[in-house]
This record gives C-alpha cells, structure tokens and sequence, in this order.
C-alpha cells in the first residue's frame, strides 16, 4: 500500500518560516524513553503506517530538501521515495506526480501533512474504490464539503464553496492506482486542469464514476494557518498524550528547527 503526501506548498498562510511548513513543531513524540518534539506532517505519515502503507511518496518542490533531509530513505517499516513537483500548479499535478512509482493494482492512501486529525485510526475505516475520511467542521465553506446520500455515496464535493450544504469535509482518502490513473487521464483533458480533487472528482463522478465516504473523524484542524497551529495545539493538549513510539526510526529531532524558527512560530 502506497502513501502519497503531497508537501510542495509554500505555506504563504504561516510564512516566515526557516524551515519547510510540514516539518512545524506542533506537540511531541516519544523516542524511547525521551519526548521530542514531532513535526506536523508525522501524523499523517504515522496515520498512513497505521493503516498499512509500506510505501510513502513525499511531492516536494526544488526547495524543500530539508523534506529529504528529515525523513531519509524509511520511517518505520515503510520506504520513502520523493517526486518533484517544478512549478506550485495545484493539489491535482501534485498528486499525480507519484503516478509513475503506482501499479494499478496497489491501493493509495492520500492526505495532507499540514493537517492534524483523529481519530488515528482514521484511514482504516475506509473501503475498496474511491473511498473519502470525512470531517465535522464548523465553517466547511473553508474547505471540501462532501454531499452524500444516506448510504454514504458521493453525489457532491463543494470546493471552497459559501453556504456549503454539509458540515463534513474530506480530510483524507483512499484509492486504487487504477482510479488514480483515470482521474489524472481525466485531468489531462480539461482545459483549465483542476487544481483542487474536489472539481476533478465532481466531473469524474459525472461520467460514471463512483465514490464512497466514511464519517468517521472525530476532530480535524488545518495547521496552514497560525490560528489552526494554535488549534493545533489545543487539540494535542493535556487530555492527549504523546503519540507513537519509534525507537527504530533514523530521523533527526526538530529541536535544531525549534533554534531557528522566527519568533512566534516555535
């Protein structure tokens, strides 16, 4: 099972930042014995393990090496490649970039690694096919809100959309290399190229397809921004402890990023 994050984002929302946006501190680790500070992006990456992925594909742009850097070749028992995305052209182009390492055969597993979300068991409530994690938020029209019929099909994403008629946004989701070889051969004909999944899956679903979504998250917060990093931070408060323990793990700790992250962002 494959793991695609797609990381080429600037963060204009949270700049300045001396380091990539994916790798902010936000809540701890236990390494060992020892709690550490834990990069925003490990919890989608553990989130994906958890549901077994063995395979992570990081979409990084020229940039962000530090991406390279902190998680190496491995994470765990999973393997990490990287892609490169050139040119800030959208969600769509990012993902699609991991296509050449995806058999059609092999499930996926896509998410964003500037979010935090529960529970972490998340991604292994979702089915075969295109499959959505949803999320209960209170202003939806800031993200993907998924419309449904009462068994859970998919009949809407509206993208960004004010009045959105659902509270429940897709935070994650699940695919086979197939789907996702459609959805980009789709993608290639439409002039202008979607940028969001949203507007791509609509047409999609338009033409035949079908998808399926799960409202089985419990609290989502986008860590773009820095009120959604003190969201963050609340969220991982003292009711939750520290996440995971990886003793096996060969990647650096944050702290030398805590050092040099500008005032107001460590």
């Amino acid at each position: 099972m494959w793991g695609i994050i797609p990381a080429a984002g600037i963060g204009s929302r949270i700049q300045p930042l001396a380091f990539s946006k994916e790798l902010l501190p936000v809540g701890g680790r236990h390494d060992g014995k020892t709690e550490r500070p834990r990069a925003v992006s490990e919890y989608l990456v553990d989130r994906m393990i958890r549901a077994g992925a063995r395979k992570l594909c990081f979409v990084i742009s020229p940039g962000k090496s530090d991406i390279v850097e902190y998680y190496g070749g491995s994470v765990g028992p999973a393997q990490v490649c990287y892609a490169v995305q050139q040119e800030p052209l959208g969600l769509c182009d990012s993902i699609f970039r991991a296509l050449p390492f995806i058999q059609p055969q092999e499930v996926v597993l896509v998410g964003l690694p500037d979010t935090v979300w529960f529970p972490e068991d998340g991604l292994c409530h979702l089915g075969e096919g295109l499959s959505f994690l949803l999320f209960p938020v209170e202003h939806p029209e800031l993200f993907d809100a998924v419309v449904t019929d009462d068994a859970g099909t998919v009949r809407e994403i509206q993208v960004k959309q004010p009045g959105a008629t659902s509270n429940w946004i897709w935070g994650a989701f699940k695919l086979t290399g197939a789907i996702l070889l459609e959805l980009h051969e789709l993608w290639l004909t439409r002039e202008p190229r979607d940028p969001y999944i949203g507007t791509l899956v609509n047409e999609w679903l338009a033409r035949g397809g079908r998808a399926q979504a799960v409202r089985a998250g419990e609290a989502y917060v986008d860590v773009g921004t820095l009120h959604g990093y003190r969201e963050a931070m609340l969220l991982l408060g003292s009711d939750r402890p520290p996440e995971g323990s990886h003793p096996e793990r060969s990647v650096p700790t944050v702290g030398s990023l805590l050092d040099t992250a500008p005032e107001g962002h460590a």
